[in-house]
C-alpha cells in the first residue's frame, strides 16, 4: 500500500480551522496522578472575565516530553534572536471557577 507510512514516519494532517491557531496570553496548568491539563486563556485589559480558548490534556510522560521540547525550542530561538526579555508580571489574577447557574 502506497499510503502506509514507512518505519517511524508519521503523516500529520493540519485542518484549516486548527491551522489558524488560537492566541493565548495566560495558561493555567493543573494535574492529577494520571494527567496534566493546560487551559489556554485570552485576557483583555480592564475586562474582568476571560474564557478558556483551548484545553490540552497530556499524560505525565508527555507533559515532561513537552517541557523538554519547549526548553529546546526556546534555547534555539534565543540563539537565533537573542534572550527573551522577562518583564515584571502583575499579581496572578483571582480566578473564579465556580459554575454559574443560568435560568
Amino acid at each position: 500500500m502506497a499510503d502506509q507510512p514507512k518505519g517511524n514516519q508519521l503523516n500529520i494532517e493540519l485542518p484549516e480551522e486548527v491551522a489558524e491557531g488560537v492566541y493565548s496570553n495566560l495558561a493555567i496548568i493543573s494535574h492529577s496522578p494520571q494527567e496534566f491539563v493546560i487551559d489556554f486563556i485570552r485576557t483583555m485589559p480592564n475586562v474582568p472575565k476571560a474564557k478558556v480558548k483551548a484545553r490540552v490534556i497530556l499524560t505525565p510522560e508527555h507533559a515532561k516530553r513537552f517541557l523538554k521540547a519547549l526548553q529546546d525550542n526556546i534555547a534555539k530561538y534565543e540563539a537565533q534572536f537573542g534572550p527573551i526579555k522577562s518583564t515584571e508580571q502583575p499579581p496572578f489574577p483571582n480566578l473564579d471557577f465556580t459554575p454559574k447557574a443560568e435560568a
